[in-house]
């Protein structure tokens, strides 16, 4: 099944064939949207200049090649998960040798959508040998895991396809669109330019993937094709309410507990515009937390009138004192990607984290003082 886009959207739905073109190029101006005269304009704040390469060639490439692998982030979220089973559904059906992995186990939350049992844990000593290995959603390497790595090490080819724009331009072939709100609508506009069905099943993997990145349609990067996309979806299948209740509804009982322990620990500083909770490895295991859990709570703390960052600290367990830092912002004034930046870190203008240096306290007061030096 091939799925119409409306008026307006610029990436063609199905090619008779597929041919290779030059890469897109990267040029600076409005936010990153694709043209049919073969440029992506990126965001006045990309990193840097860079050379996309185009669906067509990409399409070329999944066509001709026999066996691939398709990864993301460690702890990875609703984005993550459901682009890489799209898009490793998707080869699977032009008939291709698919492996999907990850660093870390399927979040139980996720567990539902189609596919999720073609996920695999990548195992310390594993060797995985395919010809191509493409990550999604992934802004650095490291991120892709250790364990994940090594397993892939004898692999030829990488593909690094992303929406961060904090993406470090790994791989031998990328593309990266950094106006994109989710990966989901990157790999919307890959799979329907490639001519490559949207099945039901990879309607709501990508339905999914974009609405958990785009806090359901209503972020700021959110735009009228954003929604166009949406609805195209929801043409090849996707069932609103369903989806909705198995991604919003249906958490477990520890996550509302975790919830509780969270705001207890809240702080408002900076005169009102700032929010942030602590979690302990104390509070991690007397809730028995999983690692999906804290997933989406941090919109808590941005919604409170006034609030125009929230932060998030997690001690990390181990025993080298790490610190997982998440913040948001609510003014695109203050880029919090830049404030994680200063740590090693980085993301997007309004979502972004870091891991760094313990103890709790100490890293509290360093990002404290930076979001002293950002806020207006």
């Amino acid at each position: 099944m091939i799925i119409p886009l409306l008026s307006g959207v610029e990436c063609p739905i199905s090619q008779p064939a597929v041919k290779a073109t030059p890469p897109f190029t990267w040029v600076s101006g409005t936010p990153a949207r694709y043209s049919t005269t073969g440029t992506i304009r990126t965001s006045s704040k990309s990193m840097s200049l860079r050379t996309n390469t185009s669906f067509d060639h990409l399409a070329e490439l999944f066509r001709a090649g026999t066996s691939f692998a398709v990864l993301s982030h460690y702890r990875p979220d609703g984005d993550a998960i459901g682009s890489s089973l799209a898009l490793g559904m998707a080869l699977k059906n032009l008939g291709k040798t698919v492996r999907i992995l990850n660093e870390d186990p399927l979040p139980e939350t996720l567990k539902f959508l189609p596919g999720s049992d073609l996920l695999e844990q990548a195992r310390p000593d594993q060797t995985i040998e395919v010809e191509t290995a493409i990550a999604v959603d992934c802004a650095n390497r490291e991120r892709l895991g250790a364990n994940a790595l090594a397993a892939l090490a004898g692999v030829k080819q990488w593909i690094n396809i992303d929406h961060h724009v904090s993406n470090e331009g790994y791989g031998d072939l990328h593309h990266i669109d950094s106006g994109a709100p989710a990966t989901g609508e990157i790999m919307f506009d890959l799979l329907t330019a490639a001519g490559l069905p949207i099945t039901p099943q990879i309607a709501d993997n990508l339905y999914v993937a974009i609405s958990t990145d785009t806090g359901s349609f209503q972020y700021s990067g959110t735009t009228a094709k954003t929604y166009e996309i949406g609805a195209a979806l929801i043409r090849a299948g996707v069932k609103v309410y369903d989806l909705a209740r198995e991604t919003y509804e249906s958490y477990p009982l520890r996550r509302v507990e975790l919830l509780r322990g969270l705001l207890n620990s809240m702080q408002i500083s900076h005169d009102g515009r700032v929010a942030s909770w602590a979690l302990t490895r104390a509070l991690t295991e007397s809730v028995g937390m999983r690692p999906e859990d804290p997933e989406g709570l941090i919109d808590h703390l941005r919604s409170i009138q006034g609030v125009v960052v929230a932060a998030a600290f997690e001690e990390l367990p181990g025993t080298d004192d790490k610190i997982r830092l998440s913040l948001r912002s609510k003014d695109p004034s203050v880029d919090v990607g830049r404030v994680c930046a200063r740590f090693g870190g980085g993301g997007h203008p309004m979502a972004a984290g870091t891991r760094l240096a313990g103890p709790l306290s100490d890293a509290q007061s360093r990002v404290f003082q930076a979001l002293h030096e950002t806020l207006p």
